[in-house]
């Protein structure tokens, strides 16, 4: 009988943790509470007509603090279920958008 104790790496009693998956995408909606929506593009290319095509995913991600803003560049990580939709959570803000204040509307 093989000893108690920490088994590294065997997939029954180890410690071994799966690597959580990690994409880049830009960031498309705040306005729940402590979410925000992000879009990830990714390209391939179709097999027949040889032509690269743009495919774009949404993901519901866990803001804690609230600091991302429309068009800011975000790496998210995936996480265990935090809501019934969302399964990721945002590590680290790579750009910031240019916030733009809206024109002041003229009066007629």
């Amino acid at each position: 009988m093989a000893a108690l104790g920490n088994h590294k790496g065997c997939p029954y009693k180890g410690i071994m943790q799966k690597k959580r998956q990690e994409k880049v995408g830009v960031v498309t909606s705040n306005k729940m509470q402590k979410t925000v929506v992000v879009t990830v593009e990714r390209q391939s290319i179709e097999p027949f007509y040889k032509r690269v095509v743009r495919h774009s995913r949404t993901f519901l991600a866990h803001d804690e603090k609230s600091q991302c803003r429309p068009g800011d560049r975000v790496r998210i990580q995936e996480t265990r279920p935090l809501s019934r939709q969302k399964r990721w959570r945002v590590v680290e803000i790579l750009h910031k958008a240019v916030q733009v204040a809206p024109l002041p509307e003229a009066t007629v």
